[in-house]
Protein backbone atom coordinates (compact mmCIF):
# COMPACT_ATOMS: atom_id res chain seq x y z
CA UNK A 1 0.00 0.00 0.00
CA UNK A 2 1.36 3.44 -0.94
CA UNK A 3 2.05 5.87 1.91
CA UNK A 4 -0.48 8.36 0.49
CA UNK A 5 -3.26 5.97 1.53
CA UNK A 6 -2.24 6.33 5.17
CA UNK A 7 -1.62 10.07 4.85
CA UNK A 8 -5.17 10.55 3.56
CA UNK A 9 -6.58 8.38 6.35
CA UNK A 10 -4.88 10.57 8.95
CA UNK A 11 -6.05 13.73 7.21
CA UNK A 12 -9.64 12.51 7.46
CA UNK A 13 -9.08 11.71 11.13
CA UNK A 14 -7.64 15.13 11.94
CA UNK A 15 -10.66 16.85 10.41
CA UNK A 16 -12.86 15.07 12.94
CA UNK A 17 -10.77 15.94 16.03
CA UNK A 18 -11.29 18.78 18.48
CA UNK A 19 -8.55 21.37 18.83
CA UNK A 20 -6.28 21.19 21.89
CA UNK A 21 -6.23 17.42 21.55
CA UNK A 22 -3.70 14.60 21.68
CA UNK A 23 -4.25 11.33 19.80
CA UNK A 24 -2.33 8.18 20.77
CA UNK A 25 -2.56 4.80 18.98
CA UNK A 26 -0.67 1.59 19.77
CA UNK A 27 0.45 -1.19 17.41
CA UNK A 28 0.33 -3.71 20.27
CA UNK A 29 2.64 -6.68 20.75
CA UNK A 30 2.54 -10.46 20.64
CA UNK A 31 0.91 -12.16 23.62
CA UNK A 32 2.97 -14.58 25.69
CA UNK A 33 2.21 -18.23 24.94
CA UNK A 34 4.41 -20.44 27.14
CA UNK A 35 8.03 -20.56 28.34
CA UNK A 36 10.03 -18.47 25.84
CA UNK A 37 7.38 -18.62 23.11
CA UNK A 38 4.91 -15.92 22.09
CA UNK A 39 1.85 -16.08 19.88
CA UNK A 40 2.27 -14.60 16.39
CA UNK A 41 2.09 -10.81 16.29
CA UNK A 42 -0.79 -9.16 14.47
CA UNK A 43 -0.79 -5.36 14.34
CA UNK A 44 -3.81 -3.52 15.65
CA UNK A 45 -5.72 -2.95 12.42
CA UNK A 46 -6.79 0.60 13.25
CA UNK A 47 -3.16 1.45 14.02
CA UNK A 48 -2.08 -0.01 10.68
CA UNK A 49 -4.90 1.82 8.87
CA UNK A 50 -3.52 5.11 10.19
CA UNK A 51 0.22 4.47 9.84
CA UNK A 52 1.07 1.63 7.46
CA UNK A 53 3.30 0.15 10.18
CA UNK A 54 2.91 -3.56 10.97
CA UNK A 55 5.63 -3.89 13.63
CA UNK A 56 5.10 -4.55 17.35
CA UNK A 57 5.33 -1.94 20.13
CA UNK A 58 5.30 1.09 17.82
CA UNK A 59 3.27 4.07 19.09
CA UNK A 60 1.72 6.89 17.07
CA UNK A 61 0.94 10.30 18.55
CA UNK A 62 -0.61 13.36 16.95
CA UNK A 63 -1.09 16.73 18.62
CA UNK A 64 -3.71 19.11 17.25
CA UNK A 65 -3.14 22.54 18.71
CA UNK A 66 -4.26 25.89 17.33
CA UNK A 67 -5.29 24.09 14.16
CA UNK A 68 -1.82 22.68 13.51
CA UNK A 69 -0.94 18.97 13.45
CA UNK A 70 2.28 17.51 14.86
CA UNK A 71 2.78 13.80 14.12
CA UNK A 72 5.27 11.51 15.83
CA UNK A 73 6.07 7.81 15.57
CA UNK A 74 7.88 6.05 18.41
CA UNK A 75 9.87 2.96 17.36
CA UNK A 76 12.13 0.54 19.18
CA UNK A 77 15.80 1.37 19.64
CA UNK A 78 18.03 -0.77 17.39
CA UNK A 79 19.54 -3.72 19.26
CA UNK A 80 22.33 -5.41 17.24
CA UNK A 81 22.45 -8.37 19.62
CA UNK A 82 18.71 -9.13 19.43
CA UNK A 83 18.84 -8.56 15.67
CA UNK A 84 21.03 -11.66 15.41
CA UNK A 85 18.33 -13.70 17.15
CA UNK A 86 15.03 -12.37 15.79
CA UNK A 87 15.91 -9.88 13.06
CA UNK A 88 16.15 -6.11 12.93
CA UNK A 89 13.37 -3.79 14.00
CA UNK A 90 12.04 -1.05 11.75
CA UNK A 91 14.45 1.82 11.04
CA UNK A 92 13.54 5.53 11.08
CA UNK A 93 13.82 5.70 7.29
CA UNK A 94 11.59 2.64 6.85
CA UNK A 95 9.03 4.10 9.23
CA UNK A 96 9.02 7.39 7.31
CA UNK A 97 8.71 5.63 3.98
CA UNK A 98 5.80 3.45 5.09
CA UNK A 99 3.77 6.08 6.92
CA UNK A 100 4.71 9.46 5.50
CA UNK A 101 5.36 10.63 9.09
CA UNK A 102 8.63 12.53 9.26
CA UNK A 103 9.18 12.88 13.00
CA UNK A 104 10.50 9.55 14.29
CA UNK A 105 11.50 9.13 17.94
CA UNK A 106 12.65 6.17 20.01
CA UNK A 107 10.14 4.25 22.06
CA UNK A 108 11.90 4.97 25.33
CA UNK A 109 11.17 8.68 24.78
CA UNK A 110 7.39 8.21 24.72
CA UNK A 111 6.72 8.82 28.42
CA UNK A 112 8.77 12.00 28.49
CA UNK A 113 7.00 13.12 25.30
CA UNK A 114 3.60 12.71 26.96
CA UNK A 115 4.70 14.53 30.12
CA UNK A 116 6.16 17.32 28.03
CA UNK A 117 2.98 17.72 26.02
CA UNK A 118 0.77 18.05 29.09
CA UNK A 119 3.27 20.17 31.03
CA UNK A 120 3.73 22.72 28.26
CA UNK A 121 0.24 22.91 26.72
CA UNK A 122 -3.30 23.10 27.99
CA UNK A 123 -4.90 20.07 26.37
CA UNK A 124 -8.62 19.45 26.69
CA UNK A 125 -9.03 16.19 24.76
CA UNK A 126 -7.36 12.78 24.55
CA UNK A 127 -8.27 10.43 21.69
CA UNK A 128 -7.51 6.70 21.99
CA UNK A 129 -8.78 3.44 20.46
CA UNK A 130 -10.84 1.88 23.26
CA UNK A 131 -12.04 -1.29 21.57
CA UNK A 132 -13.72 -3.62 24.06
CA UNK A 133 -15.97 -6.54 23.12
CA UNK A 134 -17.20 -7.29 26.63
CA UNK A 135 -16.67 -6.50 30.30
CA UNK A 136 -14.17 -9.38 30.50
CA UNK A 137 -12.23 -8.15 27.42
CA UNK A 138 -8.49 -8.08 28.17
CA UNK A 139 -7.32 -4.49 28.47
CA UNK A 140 -5.12 -3.39 25.58
CA UNK A 141 -2.27 -0.84 25.80
CA UNK A 142 -4.61 1.97 24.72
CA UNK A 143 -7.12 1.14 27.47
CA UNK A 144 -4.38 1.09 30.10
CA UNK A 145 -2.93 4.37 28.81
CA UNK A 146 -6.35 6.05 28.90
CA UNK A 147 -6.97 4.83 32.46
CA UNK A 148 -3.64 6.22 33.68
CA UNK A 149 -4.14 9.51 31.86
CA UNK A 150 -7.60 9.92 33.42
CA UNK A 151 -6.07 9.67 36.90
CA UNK A 152 -3.09 11.94 36.26
CA UNK A 153 -4.96 14.49 34.12
CA UNK A 154 -8.58 14.33 35.33
CA UNK A 155 -9.52 17.49 33.42
CA UNK A 156 -9.12 15.69 30.08
CA UNK A 157 -12.12 14.57 28.06
CA UNK A 158 -11.27 11.10 26.80
CA UNK A 159 -12.74 10.14 23.42
CA UNK A 160 -13.02 6.62 21.98
CA UNK A 161 -11.64 6.54 18.43
CA UNK A 162 -12.74 2.95 17.80
CA UNK A 163 -16.18 3.76 16.35
CA UNK A 164 -14.73 6.66 14.34
CA UNK A 165 -12.02 4.58 12.70
CA UNK A 166 -14.40 1.66 12.26
CA UNK A 167 -16.78 3.87 10.29
CA UNK A 168 -13.89 5.09 8.10
CA UNK A 169 -13.05 1.49 7.22
CA UNK A 170 -16.51 0.55 5.89
CA UNK A 171 -15.89 2.07 2.45
CA UNK A 172 -12.79 0.73 0.71
CA UNK A 173 -10.48 2.58 -1.67
CA UNK A 174 -9.53 1.15 -5.07
CA UNK A 175 -6.20 0.01 -3.58
CA UNK A 176 -7.93 -1.87 -0.78
CA UNK A 177 -10.35 -3.51 -3.21
CA UNK A 178 -7.43 -4.71 -5.34
CA UNK A 179 -5.86 -6.39 -2.29
CA UNK A 180 -9.15 -8.05 -1.29
CA UNK A 181 -9.63 -9.21 -4.88
CA UNK A 182 -6.14 -10.75 -4.91
CA UNK A 183 -6.76 -12.44 -1.54
CA UNK A 184 -9.94 -13.90 -3.03
CA UNK A 185 -8.14 -15.12 -6.15
CA UNK A 186 -5.47 -16.89 -4.12
CA UNK A 187 -8.18 -18.43 -1.93
CA UNK A 188 -10.06 -19.70 -5.00
CA UNK A 189 -6.87 -21.18 -6.45
CA UNK A 190 -6.27 -22.98 -3.16
CA UNK A 191 -9.78 -24.44 -3.25
CA UNK A 192 -9.28 -25.74 -6.77
CA UNK A 193 -6.07 -27.46 -5.66
CA UNK A 194 -8.00 -29.17 -2.87
CA UNK A 195 -10.64 -30.38 -5.35
CA UNK A 196 -8.00 -31.63 -7.77
CA UNK A 197 -6.46 -33.86 -5.11
CA UNK A 198 -9.49 -34.94 -3.11
CA UNK A 199 -10.48 -38.59 -2.79
CA UNK A 200 -12.47 -40.66 -0.29
CA UNK A 201 -10.66 -41.74 2.85
CA UNK A 202 -8.49 -38.64 3.17
CA UNK A 203 -8.15 -36.92 6.52
CA UNK A 204 -9.49 -33.39 6.69
CA UNK A 205 -6.04 -32.07 7.55
CA UNK A 206 -4.61 -33.76 4.45
CA UNK A 207 -7.05 -31.83 2.28
CA UNK A 208 -6.23 -28.68 4.23
CA UNK A 209 -2.54 -29.14 3.43
CA UNK A 210 -3.22 -28.66 -0.28
CA UNK A 211 -4.88 -25.30 0.45
CA UNK A 212 -2.00 -24.28 2.70
CA UNK A 213 0.56 -25.09 0.02
CA UNK A 214 -1.05 -22.76 -2.51
CA UNK A 215 -1.20 -19.89 -0.04
CA UNK A 216 2.40 -20.24 1.10
CA UNK A 217 3.64 -20.63 -2.47
CA UNK A 218 1.86 -17.37 -3.36
CA UNK A 219 3.46 -15.38 -0.56
CA UNK A 220 0.59 -15.45 1.96
CA UNK A 221 2.23 -15.97 5.33
CA UNK A 222 -1.05 -15.70 7.27
CA UNK A 223 -4.61 -16.93 6.90
CA UNK A 224 -7.71 -14.77 7.12
CA UNK A 225 -8.90 -17.05 9.97
CA UNK A 226 -8.39 -20.66 11.07
CA UNK A 227 -9.42 -22.90 8.19
CA UNK A 228 -12.68 -24.81 8.48
CA UNK A 229 -12.47 -28.08 6.54
CA UNK A 230 -15.35 -30.25 7.63
CA UNK A 231 -16.57 -33.54 6.19
CA UNK A 232 -19.88 -35.31 6.73
CA UNK A 233 -21.54 -34.45 10.05
CA UNK A 234 -18.71 -32.04 10.92
CA UNK A 235 -19.98 -29.76 8.17
CA UNK A 236 -23.15 -29.13 10.17
CA UNK A 237 -21.09 -27.48 12.94
CA UNK A 238 -20.78 -23.83 11.94
CA UNK A 239 -17.27 -23.07 13.22
CA UNK A 240 -15.78 -26.57 13.32
CA UNK A 241 -12.02 -26.20 12.92
CA UNK A 242 -10.41 -29.31 14.40
CA UNK A 243 -9.97 -30.69 10.86
CA UNK A 244 -9.13 -34.16 12.18
CA UNK A 245 -11.99 -36.21 10.72
CA UNK A 246 -12.00 -38.53 7.73
CA UNK A 247 -13.86 -37.70 4.51
CA UNK A 248 -15.64 -40.97 3.85
CA UNK A 249 -17.06 -42.04 0.51
CA UNK A 250 -20.39 -40.24 0.02
CA UNK A 251 -19.56 -37.35 2.34
CA UNK A 252 -19.84 -33.69 1.47
CA UNK A 253 -16.84 -31.56 2.41
CA UNK A 254 -17.48 -28.00 3.55
CA UNK A 255 -14.66 -25.47 3.28
CA UNK A 256 -14.67 -22.02 4.88
CA UNK A 257 -11.28 -20.44 4.46
CA UNK A 258 -9.36 -17.44 3.26
CA UNK A 259 -5.98 -16.07 2.30
CA UNK A 260 -4.63 -12.93 3.90
CA UNK A 261 -2.78 -10.80 1.36
CA UNK A 262 -0.87 -7.76 2.64
CA UNK A 263 -3.16 -7.80 5.72
CA UNK A 264 -6.38 -7.82 3.63
CA UNK A 265 -8.60 -10.89 3.68
CA UNK A 266 -10.45 -13.17 1.31
CA UNK A 267 -13.29 -15.31 2.63
CA UNK A 268 -14.87 -18.13 0.61
CA UNK A 269 -17.08 -21.04 1.61
CA UNK A 270 -17.31 -24.02 -0.70
CA UNK A 271 -18.96 -27.43 -0.60
CA UNK A 272 -18.19 -30.49 -2.72
CA UNK A 273 -18.63 -34.30 -2.64
CA UNK A 274 -15.42 -36.10 -1.70
CA UNK A 275 -16.04 -38.80 -4.33
CA UNK A 276 -16.82 -36.25 -7.05
CA UNK A 277 -20.54 -37.05 -7.36
CA UNK A 278 -23.50 -35.48 -5.53
CA UNK A 279 -26.31 -37.75 -4.39
CA UNK A 280 -29.80 -36.63 -5.50
CA UNK A 281 -30.54 -35.38 -1.96
CA UNK A 282 -27.25 -33.52 -1.69
CA UNK A 283 -27.89 -31.94 -5.08
CA UNK A 284 -31.37 -30.78 -4.04
CA UNK A 285 -30.09 -29.02 -0.94
CA UNK A 286 -27.02 -27.64 -2.72
CA UNK A 287 -29.13 -26.13 -5.49
CA UNK A 288 -31.34 -24.35 -2.95
CA UNK A 289 -28.29 -22.79 -1.28
CA UNK A 290 -26.74 -21.81 -4.61
CA UNK A 291 -29.94 -20.16 -5.83
CA UNK A 292 -30.13 -18.22 -2.57
CA UNK A 293 -26.53 -17.07 -3.05
CA UNK A 294 -27.33 -15.92 -6.58
CA UNK A 295 -30.47 -14.06 -5.50
CA UNK A 296 -28.62 -12.24 -2.69
CA UNK A 297 -25.99 -11.13 -5.22
CA UNK A 298 -28.74 -9.71 -7.43
CA UNK A 299 -30.35 -7.97 -4.46
CA UNK A 300 -27.19 -6.32 -3.08
CA UNK A 301 -26.90 -2.69 -4.23
CA UNK A 302 -26.68 0.82 -2.78
CA UNK A 303 -29.69 1.80 -0.70
CA UNK A 304 -30.56 -1.75 0.40
CA UNK A 305 -30.52 -2.12 4.18
CA UNK A 306 -27.90 -4.64 5.26
CA UNK A 307 -30.41 -6.52 7.41
CA UNK A 308 -32.71 -6.95 4.41
CA UNK A 309 -30.25 -9.42 2.86
CA UNK A 310 -30.76 -11.78 5.77
CA UNK A 311 -34.50 -11.17 5.91
CA UNK A 312 -34.66 -12.21 2.25
CA UNK A 313 -32.59 -15.33 2.95
CA UNK A 314 -34.96 -16.38 5.75
CA UNK A 315 -37.99 -15.90 3.50
CA UNK A 316 -36.34 -17.75 0.60
CA UNK A 317 -35.35 -20.72 2.74
CA UNK A 318 -38.74 -20.89 4.43
CA UNK A 319 -40.46 -21.24 1.07
CA UNK A 320 -37.93 -23.66 -0.45
CA UNK A 321 -37.59 -25.97 2.55
CA UNK A 322 -41.37 -26.11 2.90
CA UNK A 323 -41.62 -27.24 -0.72
CA UNK A 324 -39.32 -30.22 -0.12
CA UNK A 325 -40.96 -31.09 3.21
CA UNK A 326 -37.94 -30.39 5.42
CA UNK A 327 -39.89 -27.87 7.52
CA UNK A 328 -43.59 -27.38 8.16
CA UNK A 329 -43.57 -24.01 9.94
CA UNK A 330 -41.35 -20.91 9.57
CA UNK A 331 -40.16 -21.38 13.16
CA UNK A 332 -38.51 -24.69 12.23
CA UNK A 333 -36.07 -22.95 9.86
CA UNK A 334 -33.87 -21.93 12.79
CA UNK A 335 -32.87 -25.58 13.16
CA UNK A 336 -31.26 -25.59 9.71
CA UNK A 337 -30.21 -21.97 9.20
CA UNK A 338 -28.89 -20.14 12.25
CA UNK A 339 -26.42 -17.47 11.12
CA UNK A 340 -26.60 -14.28 9.12
CA UNK A 341 -26.01 -14.26 5.37
CA UNK A 342 -23.35 -11.53 5.37
CA UNK A 343 -20.68 -9.53 7.15
CA UNK A 344 -18.25 -6.80 6.18
CA UNK A 345 -14.80 -7.79 4.89
CA UNK A 346 -11.45 -6.01 4.81
CA UNK A 347 -8.51 -5.70 7.19
CA UNK A 348 -10.51 -7.93 9.53
CA UNK A 349 -12.38 -10.94 8.20
CA UNK A 350 -15.44 -9.85 10.17
CA UNK A 351 -14.61 -6.25 9.45
CA UNK A 352 -15.53 -3.39 11.73
CA UNK A 353 -18.02 -0.59 11.31
CA UNK A 354 -21.72 0.08 11.89
CA UNK A 355 -22.65 -1.66 8.64
CA UNK A 356 -25.39 -3.72 10.27
CA UNK A 357 -27.34 -0.52 10.93
CA UNK A 358 -26.54 1.00 7.52
CA UNK A 359 -27.80 0.82 3.99
CA UNK A 360 -25.27 -0.58 1.54
CA UNK A 361 -23.03 2.04 -0.08
CA UNK A 362 -20.63 1.99 -3.06
CA UNK A 363 -17.14 0.83 -2.08
CA UNK A 364 -18.36 -1.48 0.67
CA UNK A 365 -17.17 -5.11 0.57
CA UNK A 366 -19.41 -7.74 2.12
CA UNK A 367 -19.72 -11.51 2.09
CA UNK A 368 -22.65 -13.49 0.70
CA UNK A 369 -22.78 -16.83 2.51
CA UNK A 370 -26.10 -18.63 2.76
CA UNK A 371 -25.88 -22.08 4.29
CA UNK A 372 -28.05 -25.01 5.32
CA UNK A 373 -27.13 -27.58 7.97
CA UNK A 374 -29.08 -30.82 8.40
CA UNK A 375 -27.41 -32.81 11.22
CA UNK A 376 -29.73 -35.81 10.94
CA UNK A 377 -28.60 -36.28 7.33
CA UNK A 378 -24.94 -35.22 7.87
CA UNK A 379 -25.44 -32.55 5.20
CA UNK A 380 -23.75 -29.19 5.72
CA UNK A 381 -23.62 -26.79 2.77
CA UNK A 382 -22.37 -23.21 2.71
CA UNK A 383 -21.64 -21.19 -0.44
CA UNK A 384 -19.85 -17.89 0.05
CA UNK A 385 -18.61 -15.14 -2.23
CA UNK A 386 -17.18 -11.70 -1.55
CA UNK A 387 -19.15 -8.81 -3.05
CA UNK A 388 -18.10 -5.26 -3.89
CA UNK A 389 -21.01 -2.85 -3.78
CA UNK A 390 -20.84 -0.71 -6.93
CA UNK A 391 -22.85 2.34 -8.00
CA UNK A 392 -25.55 0.13 -9.50
CA UNK A 393 -25.30 -3.29 -7.89
CA UNK A 394 -22.69 -5.78 -6.73
CA UNK A 395 -19.57 -7.25 -8.31
CA UNK A 396 -18.48 -10.74 -7.28
CA UNK A 397 -14.79 -10.52 -6.35
CA UNK A 398 -14.35 -14.27 -5.84
CA UNK A 399 -14.71 -15.67 -9.33
CA UNK A 400 -13.13 -18.58 -11.20
CA UNK A 401 -14.56 -21.47 -9.18
CA UNK A 402 -16.88 -24.21 -10.43
CA UNK A 403 -20.10 -23.50 -8.56
CA UNK A 404 -22.99 -25.56 -9.96
CA UNK A 405 -23.17 -29.25 -9.14
CA UNK A 406 -22.49 -30.09 -12.79
CA UNK A 407 -19.45 -27.79 -12.90
CA UNK A 408 -18.06 -29.28 -9.70
CA UNK A 409 -18.53 -32.86 -10.89
CA UNK A 410 -16.94 -32.09 -14.25
CA UNK A 411 -14.01 -30.37 -12.62
CA UNK A 412 -13.36 -33.24 -10.23
CA UNK A 413 -13.63 -35.78 -13.07
CA UNK A 414 -10.98 -34.04 -15.16
CA UNK A 415 -7.19 -34.13 -14.92
CA UNK A 416 -5.58 -31.07 -13.41
CA UNK A 417 -1.86 -31.41 -13.99
CA UNK A 418 -1.77 -27.66 -14.69
CA UNK A 419 -2.62 -26.80 -11.05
Amino acid sequence: MEQNFFIQNRKKLYESLEDQSLTVLFAGEAAHQSADESYPFYPNRNFYYMTGIAEPKVIFAAAKFNGKIEETLFIERADPWMARWVGETITPNEAQEASGIQNIELLDKFESYVRGQFDNRVYQHLYVDLEAKSWEFTAKPSNKFASEAAVIYPYLTIHNLYPVLSRFRVVKTAEEIDLIREAGKITADGIKYVLANAKPGMKEYELEAYFNFVLKSRGCTEFAFPTILASGFNGTVLHYSANTGTAENGDLVLLDLGAQYQLYNGDISYTFPINGRFTPRQKTIYDIVLRCNQEVTKMAKPGIAFKDLNNFTIQFYTEELSKIGLIRTPEELRKYYFHSVSHSLGLDTHDVGPYREMELVPGEVITNEPGLYIPEESIGIRIEDDLLITDTGAEVLTTGLPRTTEEIENFMAGGHSDL
